[in-house]
């Protein structure tokens, strides 16, 4: 474990793709491979049986040697195919990497991981979306400052913020369960021919794909990096919604607006200034996603590769896709916790919103009190009236209601904030919210 972990190594996702995880989808691949090539009748299947106990059981094989010559043979698979022969015997080893090339074991190990720290990533954003589905519900009709390009606009409620947030995190996970219900196996041989398959190639391929319950493809896409660049988009979009809502409670957090908080033990202090409690969850998930958009720009990049296999753009896409998944998995780990730990203050916010609501409220007066006093002097005396509330500490709403020359009902309602149709938009992301929760059982 390094230093830095604990912040950008975080959840489910960071342990799906650690070197033994790694070594656990190669194997993998090898022992669906050598039953694959059984079950088409290439390989005896006590052969094939042995394989996959031998894979069943990495504590047994030399993997270190792998780690050792994998630079040597420009990637692990290589090593790791002397190992298995050496762990089966001679006469078992035919049953070993059957008219694969390390491409095809590398590239379906890669996204047999990709499958296993996504379903992690997701059980973290499905935590986060529930959380924002509770918060909307709860605050549906709690008035809250609306602000664009980080001013105070008009007003709108808690409740359609946290709804926001809940279609963003849905949407993203329905994006992610899209690419990953298509990957494919991979499986070419040498330059993608076959040849080396004896005649079953297609049919192995197909049956490697049934064995690992990945899709199989017309024609390998060794230089077509289709699959890799949709896990790309997918994951760098996730990375971006859990950012938005992270830089929104950190914003919302700000001593200044102190209209929500988070709440954990132990979390949050200064090294310098004991008073402080910082938002260090939703900080931790923005610094995480933060990293994303790099990751997926050196996986698009390397979609431009020569020929029939990559000379160095294949290469990069390991630890590429590697490391993204796992700082979107801690992105998505930190904000699910931020969101259980958050508090939302809606007294400060109804506080915050009628002190917004005091412009129109006084030019509801101005408009009320023109007809008998002329523009200017209703003018005057709306402008007294707000001094008047603020001078006294009392809502200009109250300082309105004590009159007797306007109609205050008329008044007030002029000034009462409108949300719109906020409440019903707000159920209807719950409502779908919950189509997806019910289609998930």
């Amino acid at each position: 474990m390094t230093l830095f972990d604990g912040t950008f190594a975080r959840g489910g996702a960071a342990a799906a793709v650690s070197d033994d995880a790694w070594f656990r989808s190669l194997l993998a691949v090898e022992a669906a491979l050598a039953r694959a090539a059984a079950r088409t009748g290439l390989v005896p299947a006590t052969a094939a049986d042995a394989v996959t106990a031998a894979c069943a059981h990495p504590e047994r094989l030399d993997l270190a040697s792998v780690v050792a010559r994998a630079a040597d043979a420009g990637n692990p698979v290589p090593p790791l195919v002397r190992v298995l022969q050496d762990a089966v015997g001679e006469r078992d080893a035919v049953a070993v990497h059957v008219g694969a090339t390390s491409q095809d074991v590398l590239d379906t190990a890669l996204l047999l991981l990709a499958r296993d720290a996504v379903a992690a990533l997701d059980a973290d954003l499905a935590a986060a979306a529930e959380t924002a589905a509770g918060l909307a519900r709860t605050h549906r009709d709690d008035v809250v400052a609306g602000r664009t390009l980080m001013q105070q606009a008009l007003p709108t409620t808690f409740g359609l913020k946290a709804a926001g947030w809940l279609a963003g995190l849905d949407g993203a996970r329905l994006r992610l369960a899209e690419v990953v219900a298509e990957l494919p196996v991979q499986y070419g041989g040498a330059v993608g021919t076959l040849a080396a398959s004896g005649g079953a190639g297609v049919p192995l391929r197909a049956a490697l794909a049934e064995e690992l319950q990945l899709t199989s493809t017309a024609v390998p896409w060794s230089t077509v990096r289709l699959p890799v660049a949709d896990l790309a988009g997918a994951l760098g979009a996730a990375a971006g919604v859990v950012a938005t809502v992270a830089v929104d409670v950190v914003l919302l957090a700000q001593t200044e607006v102190g209209e929500v908080a988070e709440v954990a033990d132990g979390r949050g202090g200064s090294s310098a200034m004991p008073h402080k409690r910082n938002p260090v969850a939703a900080i931790s998930a923005r610094a995480c996603a933060r990293r994303a958009p790099g990751l997926v720009a050196t996986l698009l990049s390397a979609m431009e590769q020569e020929h029939e296999r990559a000379a160095g753009a294949w290469h990069s896409e390991w630890p590429a896709l590697t490391g993204l998944l796992t700082t979107v998995g801690s992105a998505a780990s930190w904000l699910a916790e931020s969101l259980r730990g958050l508090r939302p203050d809606t007294a400060r916010m109804a506080a915050t919103a009628a002190a917004a609501a005091e412009g129109p409220l006084a030019g509801a007066l101005a408009e009320a009190l023109a007809p008998t006093l002329g523009r200017g002097a209703a003018h005057d005396a709306a402008a007294a009236a707000v001094r008047e509330a603020r001078d006294s500490g009392r809502p200009l709403a109250e300082v309105v209601a004590a009159r007797t020359d306007v109609d205050v009902r008329a008044v007030l309602t002029a000034g009462t904030p409108d949300v719109g149709e906020a409440g019903a938009q707000v159920d209807a992301a719950l409502a779908e919210h919950a189509a997806l929760v019910e289609g998930e059982k």
